[in-house]
């Protein structure tokens, strides 16, 4: 009862937030762009070309087929992201809210500035933060001493939205929390019926 009542009282302090950085969301863009400079643009395009989806799809999938009794989290896992394209990909379309750099508030780089950007894939909700933050309650649950690495770097690649104007810091905050959300929800839902590790003994 103590540990759904702090859970609930984290998802309700992250949603109060998000409510009051939707109101200063432009300012907390502009305050964020005047500290762009070459070596911080460079660790950013790094941090966010590490966190795409690809990279990210490979790289947590190698790290759960290393240890054989881990394998069995890797449907879980992908279900979880799974989920988040699709959850990320339904909310943009319905909200379909610009990108700050679309909206003329800052500018972003040249080498982000994609045609991808102009079509489907909007600025609400940040997909690259819930993508990172959906792996948190996996890791949490089987590699606890590695949550800690992707904490920090699930919050980089969240700053690097904000720093290149991609994105604003309630896309980046909801994000998170629809994500870790998620990931939360996978990780209850087969720790009690155990659906896809039985699925995964009968595939392998």
């Amino acid at each position: 009862m103590v540990k759904k009542t702090g859970y609930l009282l984290v998802i309700l302090f992250f949603l109060v937030i998000s409510l009051m950085a939707f109101y200063f969301d432009a300012e907390i863009i502009r305050g964020v762009s005047l500290i762009r400079n070459v070596v911080l643009n460079e660790f950013f395009l790094g941090i966010t070309f590490v966190s795409s989806e690809i990279i990210m799809f490979f790289f947590l999938t190698s790290l759960f087929l290393w240890s054989e009794n881990k394998r069995k989290w890797i449907l879980p896992l992908w279900v979880s992201l799974l989920l988040t394209v699709i959850v990320s990909f339904l909310l943009k379309v319905w909200i379909q809210r610009l990108r700050p750099f679309q909206q003329g508030i800052v500018s972003t780089l040249p080498t982000l500035n994609s045609t991808n950007f102009l079509t489907w894939n909007f600025s609400f909700p940040s997909f690259q933060a819930m993508l990172v933050f959906a792996a948190i309650p996996i890791l949490n649950k089987e590699f606890p001493r590695f949550r800690y690495f992707w904490i920090v770097f699930a919050s980089l690649v969240a700053f690097s939205r904000l720093y290149f104007g991609l994105h604003f810091l309630s896309d980046v905050l909801i994000g998170g929390l629809i994500g870790y959300g998620i990931g939360f929800i996978i990780v209850k839902t087969e720790t009690k019926t155990k659906l896809f590790e039985n699925i995964y003994k009968k595939i392998f």
